[in-house]
């Protein structure tokens, strides 16, 4: 008997990291699951991917009748691990606050799934893994994939698993990018959709901060054009440079001014140097250092042009409403008023063309200044409402205390 069967769910898993372990009172099954070169993935490129992993966990029981199944969908430097411990830094799972027994998402409740995105580097097939056709590491060779390829692989799983219909999709930033791709490309598929400071389509802003990103990592010596692995180097100055910039992003000024200020780092007086004199210069250092011990460089390349290319109108005729049209979905739309990655008229945006369709759609702009990462924080305003959304959602459905 498989992993997915002992925790009370559908067959068709595969995979040598295949286990099943209960942690913080959460039932959690790590999983892979291999399509072979029979089941290749389409891509919007026109390439498709063959054979592919996708690695990822579930936490829960199926119920019966399969109704009560919730999808994350992890953000940029995210993985599929939410809420367990992470294998490779032994830190605890990136939302905790959301997700377990109790909790808005609660796992004694909902069957909940986490996949790794393609071009991902935590067990799902990406750049670093190795191409059958050339026996080396893909690098710059792995198709340039997109937010549909992603939510097209992670349907691929679902069908394999045996599960058609998702309660509810839910995740933040590119999690929301993906969320919405569900909710436009499956919606037959898709009872609740909660995308989370996101948007339909990637700024100009934000992609010009993104090639910061990516001129960085291969503007490092020890990329080699991509083939990195290959040469047994690591770019892990230039991938470190591009976290600590993003980082920044993630954040906001009225935070970074509170938690740091002109503090000075270790020391009474500045140094007239190079070194970190200043509290925020260290907590950069230290975000790129720790950053490049969990994630591959040229992952971070391709998910950040995923990301860039992400316009979900472009596929409706540049309307961004026609993606929704006849949708029965229902949508709880969180945005942050310090977010200015994704700031709140990136939400209205879709909350207005979800309104030009006469979906059914809440909309919630919590105050805080925790910026754009306050979706992965402690937000009680944010678990309350999110608790309430998908606890009418669940009774709607019928899915039980």
């Amino acid at each position: 008997m498989n992993t997915i069967e002992k925790a009370g769910g559908p067959s068709g898993v595969t995979g040598p990291e295949n286990s099943e372990f209960e942690e913080g009172g959460i039932r959690v099954c790590r999983a892979t699951a291999t399509f072979g070169p029979d089941e290749p993935l389409a891509l919007d490129s026109g390439e498709s991917l063959a054979p592919f992993t996708i690695a990822y966990e579930t936490y829960g029981t199926l119920n019966a009748d399969k109704s009560n199944v919730v999808l994350i969908c992890h953000a940029l430097t995210m993985d599929q691990y939410p809420a367990s411990t992470h294998p490779l830094t032994g830190k605890p799972g990136w939302w905790l606050h959301m997700v377990g027994p109790g909790r808005p998402i609660d796992t004694d409740r909902f069957f909940v799934i986490c996949q790794n995105v393609v071009g991902g580097c935590q067990g799902t097939t990406g750049p670093r893994d190795i191409d059958p056709k050339t026996g080396k590491p893909y690098g710059l060779s792995f198709p340039v994939t997109t937010v549909g390829d992603m939510v097209r692989a992670q349907a691929m799983l679902l069908d394999r698993l045996g599960i058609r219909d998702l309660f509810c999709v839910i995740g933040g930033s590119m999690g929301g990018m993906q969320v919405l791709q569900w909710a436009a490309a499956y919606p037959d598929r898709v009872f609740s959709a909660i995308p989370i400071a996101t948007a339909a389509r990637h700024s100009a802003q934000n992609i010009a901060f993104h090639e910061v990103g990516r001129q960085a990592i291969m503007a490092d010596p020890e990329w080699k054009q991509g083939a990195y692995l290959s040469h047994g180097t690591n770019p892990a100055k230039g991938l470190a440079v591009a976290r600590m910039a993003a980082h920044i992003t993630y954040l906001s000024e009225q935070a970074l001014h509170l938690k740091f200020g002109r503090n000075l780092q270790d020391r009474e007086s500045i140094t007239y140097g190079f070194d970190a004199d200043f509290q925020i210069e260290s907590y950069l250092r230290h975000q790129g250092s720790t950053f490049v011990d969990r994630f591959d460089a040229n992952s971070y390349l391709y998910l950040t042009r995923a990301m860039d290319y992400f316009d979900l109108a472009d596929d409706y005729g540049g309307v961004l409403a026609n993606a929704f049209r006849g949708t029965a979905s229902r949508f709880c739309i969180v945005s942050f008023t310090s977010d200015w990655l994704f700031p709140t008229s990136d939400s209205r945006q879709v909350v207005h063309a979800l309104n030009a369709v006469a979906a059914k759609v809440s909309f919630v702009e919590i105050n805080t200044d925790k910026g754009h990462d306050a979706f992965l924080l402690d937000e009680p305003e944010m678990f309350a409402t999110l608790r309430g959304f998908i606890g009418s959602a669940a009774r709607t459905r019928g899915i039980g205390e």
